[in-house]
């Protein structure tokens, strides 16, 4: 489970065997939502309206670093 990015209480992950369309796992505590790369789509919330808001805002700064460790990892 590689995690990408540690920031302000969230963790931003995916899965070792994870499938397409690209996205990203964010935790914090115990809540967590699933995000698409390409869309920024919420795929699915458990997050607080202003954590949602904050992993957003978060994952769209970092959307392309996203997608290139993704590429890199699931290249094979």
């Amino acid at each position: 489970m590689p995690t990408l990015l540690l920031k302000e209480g969230f963790k931003f992950f995916f899965y070792a065997n994870e499938h397409e369309p690209k996205h990203i796992h964010v935790m914090k505590c115990s809540d967590f939502a699933k995000i698409e790369l390409s869309t920024l789509e919420v795929v699915y919330n458990y997050l607080k309206p202003k954590e949602l808001k904050k992993a957003l805002e978060i994952t769209e700064i970092y959307q392309d670093e996203f997608v290139r460790r993704w590429n890199e990892f699931f290249k094979g």
